[in-house]
């Protein structure tokens, strides 16, 4: 009898602020299946953000009419240029603080969604502020600045989609 996948998230630090502060945010995680070096492996779209220009991967508030992960495939296209399918189950959460300004940041967690991606534009509405970079699992890892969204891209795989 095959082992069954036990999937499992570390417990979520909030940081930057007391649990009734935290605001959401919904986020995309684009991903293909690349055939590079004569293996199949998958591939995670990061893009860099306005202000610092460190890397993170598309999100943002939530939208009336829009699912969450809806909310997360329409950031992904504003943020990356990519179009795609979305999958409506929820990978995991993480944190974040939000600088709202030189004093003032609010706690966010952020609910991330897999976005296998089927065109990557070169016109998008934030080309011309954002720069974008496919990257191994392990190559996004090691760019992103959350412990937690670390863990979301290490432990991704197709596997989970099915």
């Amino acid at each position: 009898m095959a082992k069954k996948e036990v999937i499992t998230q570390r417990p979520l630090r909030i940081v930057g602020g007391a649990k009734r502060d935290a605001r959401t945010q919904f986020a995309a995680l684009p991903f293909r299946v690349s055939k590079k070096k004569g293996g199949k492996g998958i591939e995670v779209l990061l893009v860099s953000t306005l202000d610092s220009g460190r890397w993170i991967i598309p999100k943002g508030w939530p939208m009336d009419g829009l699912t969450p992960a809806e909310a997360a495939a329409q950031e992904a296209w504003e943020e990356a240029g990519v179009r795609g399918r979305v999958h409506e189950m929820c990978l995991g959460l993480y944190s974040y603080s939000k600088w709202i300004d030189e004093e003032l940041s609010l706690p966010v967690i952020v609910a991330v969604f897999p976005l296998a991606v089927k065109k990557l534009a070169d016109a998008y509405p934030e080309d011309s502020k954002r720069r974008r970079k496919w990257c191994s699992p392990k190559q996004a890892a090691a760019r992103v600045n959350e412990p937690e969204l670390k863990q979301l891209i290490l432990g991704f795989s197709l596997d989970r989609l099915r």
